[in-house]
């Protein structure tokens, strides 16, 4: 308030010497040129250039109000084409996010073609096409994309290899990526790309082949990479295994492929494990003991224990005597006292397969050790405490079962 009065102040106080300033003396102004004369006083003369001042000020104020405003009513203008470009890539982009294929698709098609770098736009409309399975629209927009943006072909393709994928065609997809990876022999996402590929057709041979190109362009992290080695050995393992080979089914495939393993590989308990389970299944028994035995003696290993109660050697009671041999080192493993209770069932030795199956149950509850106990009291005559185990052990192979209602009982 008091910033007011002063200003009010200095206003009063400067028309006040103004006035005394004109009261005082009028002066003179005299312009003349050739026949033109202009003869006033000098304060009128200063009002006349003030008062034409204002006036080209003021038409120059309309002239930019009537442009501007020209520009927000007229639709083709730079400022409205400009606006709408935004309008609808705003729109577009949380149309893809929400699902909006439509949507999305026809408003991120208007962005890529109003705008200068036009690739994720055409990128995300080919996607919308995509989902609503226009695939020749999709494939369009992609090859719109690479007339717009070539120096992009390598994002281009990726793109449509994931597309290719989300549609089924696993084919073409391969073809793509394939075709990148020979003229992009080292990018890190061409590469992990094929990799999931391959490992989503269960091409585990072709994973197999791309480990070495993974491992020198570090495409995974150390740890993830190791998984995914042990996991295509071991499934190239039961590929191996299920492959028929001169009329025989498997056992000269398993082991070459065992044979193609390093001897640190062989030596590793998830390859052992898949390969002694696949000599298993092919009827291999005794071989299988073998491989568990060795593996057992170099490193024990909880699974393996459990599987060498499902292999029978050729000396049972020896097999035994070495599964006993483990249990003064590991005593509270419940997978190896449950393979006691199996190993002592195949000789027929009830007292301490109870015992053994007991114990294991009491370290840990495991449907597989109270089905073979239910089995053997069954034998024995405890029928009770036999249905209840084997209610157990079905709970415990899914414990939703238990959990979801029962159908109701129709009447008569």
């Amino acid at each position: 308030m008091k910033r007011l009065y002063v200003i009010v102040f200095l206003v009063i106080a400067a028309t006040a010497a103004l006035g005394l300033a004109i009261a005082e003396h009028s002066g003179y102004v005299l312009v003349a040129y050739k026949s033109f004369r202009y003869e006033s006083s000098l304060w009128a003369t200063l009002a006349l250039v003030a008062v034409l001042w204002l006036l080209i000020w003021g038409i120059k104020a309309l002239v930019e109000l009537v442009l501007t405003s020209g520009g927000v009513v007229n639709p083709w203008s730079r400022r409205n084409r400009s606006r709408r470009v935004q309008v609808a890539i705003e729109h577009g982009q949380l149309d893809l996010a929400e699902g909006r294929w439509a949507s999305a698709q026809r408003h991120l098609y208007r962005a890529a073609e109003a705008e200068r770098q036009p690739l994720l736009y055409y990128l995300g409309a080919a996607r919308a096409a995509n989902e609503q399975g226009n695939y020749e629209e999709s494939d369009r927009l992609l090859e719109r994309a690479l007339e717009r943006q070539p120096q992009a072909e390598l994002a281009i393709a990726l793109s449509h290899a994931q597309l290719q994928t989300d549609r089924g065609d696993t084919e073409g997809a391969l073809v793509t990526l394939q075709a990148m990876r020979e003229r992009h022999p080292h990018n890190v996402q061409t590469l992990r790309q094929l990799q999931r590929l391959h490992q989503q057709r269960g091409d585990w041979s072709a994973v197999i082949r791309m480990l070495p190109e993974l491992r020198k362009d570090k495409v995974l992290p150390p740890a993830e990479l190791a998984e995914l080695e042990r996991r295509a050995w071991g499934e190239n393992l039961s590929l191996a295994a299920h492959r028929e080979e001169d009329g025989a089914i498997g056992l000269q495939s398993l082991n070459r492929a065992w044979q193609q393993l390093t001897s640190s590989q062989r030596q590793e308990s998830p390859l052992v494990l898949a390969y002694a389970e696949q000599l298993r299944q092919l009827g291999a028994q005794v071989e299988a003991e073998e491989v568990l035995r060795n593996a057992l003696k170099r490193k024990y290993d909880s699974h393996l224990a459990r599987l060498y109660g499902l292999v029978r050697g050729s000396d049972p009671t020896r097999q035994l005597q070495v599964a006993e041999g483990w249990l003064k080192d590991h005593p509270a493993d419940p997978s190896l006292l449950l393979t006691l209770g199996r190993l002592c069932l195949q000789a027929s030795l009830w007292g301490k397969a109870r015992d053994y199956l007991e114990s294991s149950l009491r370290i840990q509850r495991n449907p597989e050790a109270c089905a073979e106990l239910a089995r053997l009291l069954a034998r024995l005559g405890d029928t009770e405490r036999s249905n209840q185990l084997f209610q157990e052990g079905l709970g415990l192979l899914d414990e939703r079962l238990l959990a979801a209602p029962l159908p109701v009982q129709a009447h008569a």
